[in-house]
């Protein structure tokens, strides 16, 4: 599912940093961290490099990886026995994956990225020792999540779209 990391690609917290402070859309995801409190989110977090086309997140699927997204754009799309809908686009600074992070259901939608693109995966059991070891950046963590889901669902067009 995921590409391996080109030896020329580099990856460092400092550019999810940078995507979530320059996204001041309703798409962003906000948690307010400090410079710390990212460098050690970061530990927690694996990063991904996506060719495009590549498919992040499969409708259906019972992952439950949240993602970060660094650089490039995901579309997000659901499938039916009539093809594909377009359902939004994710772009950096931004995150896709949340509603199965939360609910413990399956996929509502395929994610696929249409540009080259780093994102940064957050598993339930990275997420689930942030908690045990870090509780008050993992509510942070959880609570700009939660408001992204929040901001989703009271758009009636995307409501869909939380993956």
């Amino acid at each position: 599912m995921n590409a391996p990391l080109p030896t020329t690609l580099s990856f460092d917290v400092q550019g999810l940093v940078q995507a979530v402070t320059h996204n001041h859309s309703p798409e962003a995801v906000r948690p307010a961290l400090t410079p710390t409190q990212w460098e050690l989110l970061g530990t927690y977090l694996q990063p991904l490099a996506l060719a495009p086309r590549q498919v992040l997140i499969r409708q259906n699927g019972n992952d439950r990886n949240v993602y970060l997204v660094e650089s490039g754009q995901l579309a997000v799309h659901y499938e039916d026995d009539k093809g594909r809908l377009r359902l939004a686009s994710v772009s950096a600074g931004s995150a896709v994956g949340e509603g199965a992070f939360f609910s413990r259901q399956p996929r509502n939608a395929t994610v696929q990225a249409t540009s080259p693109s780093k994102v940064w995966s957050l598993t339930p059991i990275r997420f689930s020792e942030l908690a045990n070891r870090q509780p008050a950046l993992a509510l942070e963590v959880a609570m700009a999540l939660g408001a992204l889901v929040s901001r989703r669902l009271s758009n009636r067009p995307k409501r869909v779209a939380v993956t």
